[in-house]
């Protein structure tokens, strides 16, 4: 008894693979709404830290918040299509630089 099978059948022919070209706006777009994903999970950290300000939680939005910062920073070539236009993204270094004075506040009020 033969160990292998043989077939007649010719083998698929393989079909030639398709570039996938992403323009600039698609990754513009897919880009800020990513940075945009960060800031709400930022923003429900702070709500939550605001709530019960534990020393774990109030780090954890510390790191949340310094994540979204850097995010917000403004891209070197060729990355300058992956960012927030720039005026959103001067607003939400004010909301991070509030954020972080919060969170001092937040550390102050749990170790008195």
């Amino acid at each position: 008894m033969p160990l292998a099978i043989s077939s007649t059948i010719p083998a698929a022919k393989p079909k030639a693979r398709v570039a996938i070209i992403i323009s600039s706006e698609f990754g513009s777009a897919y880009s800020a709404a990513e940075i945009n994903a960060y800031i709400a999970i930022r923003d429900q950290l702070v709500a939550e830290a605001e709530e019960v300000p534990t020393s774990a939680k109030l780090a954890s939005t510390g790191l949340a918040n310094d994540f979204v910062q850097g995010c917000l920073q403004p891209a070197r070539s060729p990355y300058e299509a992956q960012c927030l236009p720039e005026a959103d993204a001067i607003r939400e270094r004010k909301r991070c630089e509030a954020v972080r004075n919060r969170l001092v506040e937040l550390r102050d009020d749990d170790a008195a």
